[in-house]
C-alpha cells in the first residue's frame, strides 16, 4: 500500500494554488519537454547513423538496442516490433500510443492538461500547445519518412521552444510558474543523464584508447543530442574527448541543459513550492535536493568514471524521481484524469 501523501505547511492564502491546477501546470510542462528531448535524441541517432552508412544488421540492432535499454522500454518494443531498425524505433517513439512516452503520447498528455486548466494558461501558450497537438496527429511515420525526419524533429524542437518562450513572455510570476519551471527542469535534467547514459559504454579507459572518426563522432552525437556541441567546443576549445564530454553535460554550472544546472534550478523552486526558506531542510524532498547538489558542486569528473558513469547516472535519475514524487505527493492531492483513454480514442480515430 503506497504511504499516505505528507500534508506541506500551509502557505499564505493568496499563493495557495488548487492541487488540480498544480498537478496540470507540472505535468503539461514535463510532457512538452520530455517530447522535445525524444525528439532530440531520435534525430541525433538517425543523423549518425547517415553520416555512417557502413554500419551491417548487427550494428544497426546494437545502436538501437541502446537507446531502447537506457528509455526502460525494451520489453514493450519487443513485444510490437520483431526488429530495431530505423522506421520501427521512429515508429515506436514518435507515433506509438502504446508507448506512453512517444511524442505523440507525451503532446496528447500535454494537451490534455492544458486543456484541463484553459482558464489557468494563457491564450498563446493553450494555442501553441494546440497546434503541436495537430501538428502530431495530422502526421505519421510514412509522412516523415517521404518528407525527411530532420525537418519533422526540428519542428518538434521549434513548437517545444515555442511554448516555453511564450510561457516565459505571458504566465506570471506565480506559484504555477514554479511548478512549471519545476516540472521542465526535472524532466531536463532526467533527460540529460538519459543521452550520456545511453553511450556511457563507449567511454574508454585511458586517453590512449580514444580516437578515429567513429569515436569522435559518437560523442559528437551525445552533444548534439542535448544542443551543447557550440557552448562545449567555447568552452574547451579542444578536441572532443569521452570525460570532457562528460563532464560538461554532468557538471557545468552556466550551460542550461546540464544536469547541475538543472538540479540548481530544481532545488531552487521546490524551496518555493514546499516553502523550504530556512537553512536546514524541513521535507525529505528538500534533504534530497541538497545532498543532489552538494554532490554536483563537490564531485569530478574522475570520481565518477572511478565509480562508474552508468551507476552514477541511474543514482541521478532516482534522486530526481524521489523529488518529483514527494512534490507531487505532499502538494497534489488531486488524482489528474487519466489521459489513457483520451489516447485510446485519439488512437481509435487515427
Amino acid at each position: 500500500m503506497p504511504p499516505a501523501p505528507k500534508i506541506p505547511a500551509p502557505r499564505p492564502q493568496a499563493n495557495v494554488m488548487l492541487s488540480r491546477v498544480a498537478h496540470c501546470l507540472y505535468w503539461m510542462s514535463r510532457y512538452i519537454e520530455r517530447a522535445e528531448n525524444i525528439a532530440r535524441l531520435l534525430e541525433v541517432n538517425l543523423q549518425f547513423i547517415l553520416d555512417f552508412r557502413g554500419y551491417d544488421d548487427a550494428h544497426l540492432r546494437e545502436h538501437w538496442g541502446s537507446l531502447l535499454a537506457s528509455s526502460g522500454d525494451q520489453e514493450l518494443f519487443d513485444k510490437h516490433y520483431e526488429t530495431a531498425e530505423s522506421r520501427s524505433v521512429t515508429e515506436f517513439f514518435a507515433f506509438d500510443l502504446r508507448n506512453t512516452n512517444s511524442i505523440l503520447s507525451c503532446v496528447f498528455a500535454a494537451r490534455e492538461n492544458a486543456r484541463m486548466i484553459r482558464d489557468q494558461i494563457s491564450v498563446e501558450m493553450w494555442e501553441t500547445i494546440n497546434e503541436l497537438y495537430l501538428f502530431m496527429k495530422s502526421r505519421s511515420t510514412a509522412d516523415v519518412w517521404a518528407a525527411g525526419p530532420y525537418e519533422f524533429f526540428q519542428d518538434i524542437k521549434r513548437n517545444s521552444h515555442l511554448f516555453q518562450g511564450l510561457t516565459d513572455s505571458t504566465y506570471s510570476r506565480s506559484e504555477g510558474w514554479e511548478f512549471i519551471q519545476f516540472g521542465k527542469f526535472v524532466e531536463r535534467a532526467h533527460k540529460t543523464a538519459r543521452i550520456l547514459d545511453v553511450k556511457y559504454h563507449i567511454l574508454l579507459p585511458s586517453a590512449g584508447d580514444v580516437g578515429g572518426a567513429l569515436d569522435t563522432a559518437q560523442w559528437q552525437a551525445v552533444l548534439r543530442s542535448a544542443s551543447a556541441l557550440e557552448a562545449y567546443r567555447r568552452f574547451y576549445v579542444r578536441e572532443i574527448l569521452p570525460w570532457k564530454v562528460a563532464e560538461f553535460l554532468i557538471f557545468s554550472d552556466s550551460f542550461p541543459r546540464s544536469i547541475h544546472f538543472c538540479a540548481a534550478q530544481v532545488d531552487d523552486f521546490l524551496r518555493r513550492i514546499l516553502g523550504e526558506s530556512g537553512a536546514r531542510p524541513r521535507t525529505e524532498a528538500a534533504r534530497a535536493s541538497r545532498r543532489l547538489l552538494a554532490d554536483l558542486q563537490s564531485l569530478t569528473i574522475d570520481e565518477v568514471l572511478k565509480e562508474g558513469l552508468h551507476e552514477f547516472l541511474v543514482e541521478i535519475a532516482a534522486s530526481l524521481e524521489k523529488i518529483s514524487d514527494e512534490v507531487v505527493q505532499t502538494t497534489m492531492f488531486y488524482q489528474a484524469e487519466s489521459t489513457q483513454e483520451e489516447q485510446q480514442l485519439q488512437q481509435q480515430q487515427w
